[in-house]
């Protein structure tokens, strides 16, 4: 047990860099797709809903892949890969001449991008069954943690230039790769590892490999929910706030540096109470009560301060997200978690082809100068109906398989 505990604190300061990497750029992915497009807010919105998508897209194909490949050659090699690809990708796109660059660019972060996923395979090789809900909140604790890091640095260094964040993320995700090359250790063991399949190394594949464990199939729908939902936040919050409430790029950096705050203390500290305390069942459903209530109130917000009173009952219902994954990785055995990791993530992608375009859609319309009524929460509204159908199903496919 005590290897466990320095193989974890590797994995976050990985996963806190890199979400950094990526937070750098969150605050002025609006002002640089302007500036190459010509466009306005409303068009802005759309083209960053398929530069998700494009993202997105690539990892629902190679997630499997390489999770099928972390469980054949370890965990460590795959993280590396990953880290190393990001780094490729934010060069790519700090120099993009175009638009369509920017596609390129994030066609190749998703071909490479699984550190999340590994990540997470990693942190089920280390954890013992019962302490697998308080590890996954890592995961969290490392994304909270990074957004109060990164889109801080974001916002103040897009005062510069839409650019020059860009440059940032890549010198510190490289760092990163520097720093899981000579640090990082392997977390699975020769004896766990398994042959790589091709039949199982695919997004179907590997979904249909799970349908043999009812709880994982039956939360699959709870899941794909949550997920599209998440992006009524992840996918329009800069665009909301700059369209809405008059924010510029510190202001939107700033904001989500408190998300950050809030997410570290949920995920890395209360989470540690909540899941002994209420068990993983109440946990989900408690915490996908407080998503559902904090969107509906982000929909009507109309001034700055309640935005930021808002993200606290939101922010709490990230109990849910952790609690959910540990039901799932308990119910499969240690030589598929690599697998299991890289199937969610597929589903993950998927709700993200989905996601984006359907909230920067509804944002687009429902901004643009002949949109027939101005709603820029429309996106927040749609996301509280899907995170009310993720309880509703998860309610019901707990109680099916009796589990407490």
């Amino acid at each position: 047990m005590t290897a466990r505990k320095p193989a974890l604190s590797f994995i976050f300061i990985t996963l806190l860099i890199d979400v950094i990497g990526f937070g750098i750029i969150i605050p002025v992915i609006p002002k640089l797709i302007m500036e190459l497009t010509g466009g306005g807010m409303s068009d802005a919105s759309v083209y960053g809903g398929w530069l998700m998508f494009a993202f997105a897209t690539m990892q629902f194909i190679f997630s499997p892949i390489l999770g099928g490949l972390s469980d054949q050659f370890g965990r460590r090699p795959v993280i590396l890969i990953s880290l190393f690809g990001f780094g490729l990708d934010y060069i790519l796109v700090a120099l993009a001449p175009s638009i369509g660059w920017l596609f390129v660019g994030r066609i190749f972060a998703g071909i490479t991008g699984a550190s999340f996923t590994t990540a997470s395979a990693y942190i089920a090789d280390v954890s013992t069954p019962e302490k697998r809900a308080q590890n996954f909140g890592m995961i969290g604790a490392a994304f909270g943690l990074g957004f109060i890091i990164g889109p801080v640095i974001g916002g103040v260094l897009g005062q510069y230039g839409a650019r020059v964040p860009f440059f940032a993320a890549a010198g510190v995700t490289l760092l990163n790769w520097l720093y899981g090359y000579f640090v990082l250790p392997e977390s699975l063991s020769k004896e766990n590892r398994r042959p790589f399949d091709w039949k199982r190394a695919n997004p179907i594949g590997s979904l249909m490999h799970l349908r043999k464990y009812p709880v994982i199939s039956g939360l699959v729908i709870s899941l794909v929910c949550i997920y599209v939902a998440a992006h009524a936040v992840q996918s329009t919050w800069s665009y909301f706030t700059m369209e809405k409430l008059k924010w510029d790029e510190t202001m939107v950096g700033y904001s989500l540096g408190v998300v950050g705050i809030l997410v570290s203390l949920v995920q890395g500290l209360l989470i540690r109470y909540t899941t002994p305390l209420f068990g993983p069942k109440k946990s989900v459903y408690f915490g996908l009560a407080l998503y559902t209530l904090g969107l509906i109130l982000f929909a009507f917000a109309s001034q700055s301060w309640l935005m930021f009173v808002f993200l606290v009952p939101y922010c709490l219902g990230g109990v849910a997200g952790p609690a959910l994954q540990a039901l799932m990785s308990n119910q499969v055995p240690a030589n598929e978690q690599g697998e299991l990791q890289g199937a969610l993530t597929s589903l993950i992608s998927v709700t993200s082809i989905v996601g984006p375009p359907l909230m920067t859609g509804l944002f687009a319309f429902y901004t643009k100068p002949t949109a027939m009524v101005y709603f820029p929460g429309a996106p927040f509204l749609a996301g509280a109906i899907f995170m009310l159908v993720s309880l509703l199903m998860a309610m019901r496919t707990l109680k099916r398989n009796g589990i407490n």
